[in-house]
């Protein structure tokens, strides 16, 4: 049986200007400073998601980035791990975003002129494949240019300087401005050139520039998802839709148990959790013989259903010889990360006579949340005795019990 053809990428006569050269002053974030499109959302800034998602929305279209001079480090690092084979290089942007776009589209027309181009806020990581279909349908059936945007619905006020309202607007037939917004390239280009000579630069979008030059917008359906980042509010809500839609890609809950033992030996101190305390003897082991971690990272790979850890670390290979059990935990870490799940809770229980564990139990929290890369308060450390019963209660050796709360893709049941 023959594998179906595969289609075309169906764009590839469509370029996206991603405009991402503001300086973003009207977001004022009280962590930190920067430009808007380099803030993080969900772990990465929000110009990787727009890009993200342009490309999904539009397969085959070129993106080419305007970005500001000062920007090159942050632009590098917010596309570190995106693999997409339409982005192109970056075009340095001007003084304001109407001669930043003049300058990316005077670049696309040096390095392969388009037939239709879409122009799209950096800051608007949201947007979908059915708002860039339709702006290029309205462009594909005649349109010089297509704007998506929502119809306004609240009551609308114009007040004076004293905020004091000085009338009501009629709402009919307006409408809130979106982007991407769409063109045929000769159109735009001609328009932004005719602007720049007439020294007018006061456009707030690139559609009120065709209509300046005469031409005819047409309005399509936008998408109340596709907001664009401009307070810090604005950010705050995004970071909130991130983390929902997070946690409802990673709705399958897994939960793993380990357990491990090590016998005493002659020494002076015990690795347990992370941490060197102080003991008259020490735990034997191919490694450093931290039962604690351990146990946590046989829960870990319990929960993938991925083998042990003497699979992933066989005790016969002489590499592990006294190796620090952090790197065994942290590579079961990477294993969730890896298959786009996140770590909900972990529990150790040490099982021992001693040494005491409790003066050292916070430290051990921290070690384990430092190692995993997880908030403190998701960690659990607990110690508890055989009341003198078993090895453990003879103080021959310390035993662990673990378990681990992962969350991952529902997919993830295909593996």
């Amino acid at each position: 049986m023959h594998a179906p053809p595969i289609d075309p990428a169906p764009y590839t006569d469509v370029a996206v200007l991603v405009v991402a050269a503001g300086r973003g002053e009207r977001l004022v974030d009280p962590a930190n400073r920067g430009p808007k499109q380099y803030k993080d959302l969900g772990g990465k800034p929000v110009l990787h998601h727009t890009l993200a998602a342009l490309a999904k929305a539009l397969p085959g279209a070129t993106l080419t980035p305007v970005i500001h001079g000062d920007d090159t480090a942050l632009y590098a690092s917010a596309i570190a791990e995106l693999e997409l084979p339409a982005l192109r290089t970056p075009v340095v942007g001007g003084a304001t975003r109407q001669q930043s776009v003049l300058n990316g589209l005077r670049a696309l027309q040096n390095r392969s002129t388009p037939r239709l181009v879409l122009i799209h806020d950096g800051v608007r990581p949201f947007v979908d494949a059915a708002v860039c279909k339709a702006v290029l349908k309205a462009l594909n059936d005649g349109a010089q240019a297509a704007l998506p945007a929502i119809a306004i619905s609240d009551s609308l006020k114009r007040a004076g300087p004293d905020h004091h309202v000085q009338e009501s607007v009629a709402r009919d037939g307006l409408f809130a401005a979106q982007t991407p917004q769409g063109f045929s390239f000769a159109a735009i280009l001609r328009a932004h050139e005719r602007a720049a000579e007439a020294q007018r630069f006061d456009f707030t979008d690139d559609t009120a520039l065709i209509e300046w030059n005469g031409g005819m917008v047409r309005l399509v359906e936008g998408s109340a998802e596709n907001v664009k980042i401009t307070q810090y509010a604005d950010l705050e809500r995004a970071r909130m839709k991130v983390e929902r839609e997070t946690l409802l890609a990673q709705a399958d809950v897994r939960v793993g148990t380990g357990y491990d033992v090590h016998a005493f030996e002659d020494g002076d101190h015990a690795m347990l959790c992370g941490v060197k305390v102080p003991h008259t003897q020490t735990l034997k082991g191919h490694s450093d013989a931290d039962v604690g971690l351990h146990a946590l990272t046989d829960a870990i790979f319990a929960a993938l259903a991925d083998g042990d850890i003497g699979s992933h670390f066989p005790p016969s290979d002489p590499q592990w010889r006294g190796a620090a059990s952090d790197q065994f935990l942290r590579y079961a870490t990477d294993k969730v990360r890896a298959r786009g799940g996140r770590i909900a809770h972990l529990d150790v229980t040490l099982i021992c006579e001693a040494p005491k564990v409790g003066p050292h139990r916070e430290a051990m929290r921290q070690s384990i949340a430092k190692i995993c890369d997880v908030p403190l308060g998701r960690v659990a450390v607990k110690a508890t005795t055989s009341e003198r019963l078993g090895f453990t209660g003879r103080e021959e050796g310390i035993a662990a019990m673990a378990s681990a709360t992962l969350r991952l893709p529902f997919e993830d049941e295909l593996r």
